[in-house]
């Protein structure tokens, strides 16, 4: 199903709540709107298999612009909002956009971008006129709101976000269906998540990430309410929920932290008893966080492993973490096999690097050797998102680290997890990574970067008690040599650390960065 049946049976329906304006955006509107903007791009030329994209901060009309492209076979990338204009304009021109939308917001960025996609023959702009680009208002407004006949499925085509090298788009291939026939996403938020035409969905993260835009499109397919949260504020985050009685949610742990952290009394004011499901997922949440969260919440927190790949798509039910706590599940979509570095696969209870067989197709966009690196040795067409991590002897998943980030010290694997899911746990921490530094001795030695929790100050006093607390709770040769600390880690909203940011300088100079 998709917007256009809902403003049949149910026009007046809200299908977007904005959580800090409190704008809402009926289904009839919804539909209205992504009709005009389809059939707009349809008079420019833009046809089947054609590429746009989208630079904007959460806003309402972010929606339509997605569900046009969607209703006319179209291919969209949601463009990461806190880019530069020259990664903007890399995004644009790699991915062969022929228009683009942003807003008001981003217009000084979205301009100077344009530098770099020549390729971009339509420019809109949402909000105030501005000669650079074409209204957005007003290109629709002169377009009939009735659907086309045929209505071709389209597909998003987002980029991974960069930790090394340039970021590159994941694409699947179009399929034969309407868009009336519905997503992948939609099949898991109904048929796995329970989710319904009910459904009040909390939406506390970045639109242009793949979780947070294919949860809530797959919400307006089975004609449910995406509440949408300009900015995550842990506080505002359970007035919402309380405020719209909202059913389901989806997190990155980051976020759990931070509410973990308010005052008891901040956190207990608010009734958030109406919800029936909270998934989270992104990177692997620390065991005892999530023990803290069901606590609260109570047995309601469902997580996934996946990547916007989709190559594969585990599952951890309430049940199945409690009896099996920090798994990532077991595989809906795919079949797990662990690795080494011949491309043998090993034992139960063996960390290797994570590959998913019988997966949905993908490449990466005018990159054929990542799409190849991506596959196993043996060319059995296994593909791997560079995690590495163990099943235990009932086939469940445990994530043990990315690969690129593995520390090897005197010989020894050491997993950056493990260690900052140790200090993320200090009351005195706000965020945490931790990677590996040059050590003439040892090859590689442990380092942390802290960001201390506010009002606290990042000096020798802390550093020693944030070595003896590690030394308190996991083996002391895992214990970083040194702490440095920072006003904020390179974090973005959506979860996803730049550790490569804070690794990079120590290896400056040298040959290898391993």
């Amino acid at each position: 199903m998709y917007p256009g049946v809902h403003a049949i049976t149910k026009p007046d329906h809200p299908a977007i709540i904005m959580g800090q304006s409190g704008e809402v955006v009926t289904y009839r509107q919804l539909d209205d709107r992504s009709n005009q903007l389809a059939r707009f791009w349809r008079e420019r030329g833009l046809t089947r298999g054609d590429h746009v994209a989208i630079l904007s901060e959460n806003q309402p009309r972010y929606f339509e612009v997605m569900w046009a492209a969607l209703r006319s076979g179209l291919y969209v990338t949601t463009i990461n909002s806190y880019l530069s204009p020259e990664e903007v304009g890399y995004i644009l021109d790699d991915s062969g956009s022929r228009s683009f939308v942003t807003t008001t917001a981003k217009a000084e960025v979205a301009a100077e971008a344009l530098q770099y996609a020549p390729g971009v023959k339509l420019a809109l702009l949402i909000g105030e006129d501005d000669d650079r680009f074409e209204s957005y208002v007003d290109a629709i407004a002169a377009m009939p709101a009735t659907p086309f006949d045929e209505q071709p499925a389209g597909e998003m085509m987002l980029y991974s976000s960069g930790t090394t090298g340039r970021p590159k788009g994941i694409k699947r291939p179009l399929s034969d269906k309407s868009v009336s026939e519905g997503m992948t996403i939609t099949g898991l938020a109904s048929g796995v998540f329970g989710m319904n035409a009910d459904s009040v969905y909390l939406c506390p993260a970045p639109l242009y990430h793949s979780a947070p835009i294919g949860f809530s499109l797959g919400i307006q397919s089975i004609g449910g309410t995406v509440v949408v949260m300009e900015k995550y504020d842990p506080v505002d985050a359970l007035r919402l929920i309380e405020q719209y009685q909202v059913t389901d949610s989806q997190w990155v742990p980051t976020m759990f932290v931070r509410m973990l952290k308010l005052d008891e009394q901040e956190r207990v004011r608010y009734d958030v008893s109406s919800m029936n499901l909270a998934v989270h997922a992104a990177a692997p949440c620390p065991v005892e966080v999530k023990r803290q969260m069901m606590d609260w919440w109570g047995p309601i927190l469902w997580e996934y492993y996946a990547g916007t790949e989709l190559n594969g798509f585990c599952l951890a039910r309430p049940d199945d973490w409690l009896a099996n706590p920090g798994t990532v599940g077991k595989a809906l979509i795919g079949e797990v096999h662990i690795l080494d570095d011949n491309g043998d696969e090993l034992p139960a209870n063996e960390a290797g690097t994570i590959y998913f067989g019988e997966g949905p197709a993908y490449e990466y966009h005018n990159a054929p050797e990542k799409t190849q690196d991506s596959k196993d040795l043996k060319g059995r067409g296994w593909t791997t998102l560079g995690d590495v991590g163990y099943l235990n002897d009932d086939g469940w998943l445990f994530l043990t680290d990315r690969k690129s980030f593995m520390i090897i010290s005197g010989g020894v694997n050491i997993y950056p997890q493990e260690i900052e899911d140790c200090l993320v746990l200090h009351p005195k921490v706000a965020d945490i990574a931790v990677f590996g530094v040059p050590d003439d001795e040892m090859g590689e030695a442990v380092q942390a970067a802290v960001q201390p929790a506010a009002g606290v100050q990042g000096d020798e006093e802390l550093e020693r008690e944030l070595h003896a607390f590690v030394r308190e709770h996991i083996a002391h040769y895992k214990c970083p040599k040194v702490f440095e600390f920072h006003s904020e880690l390179p974090r973005l909203p959506t979860g996803k650390l730049y550790k490569n940011k804070l690794r990079a300088p120590h290896w400056e100079g040298r040959e290898s960065s391993i």
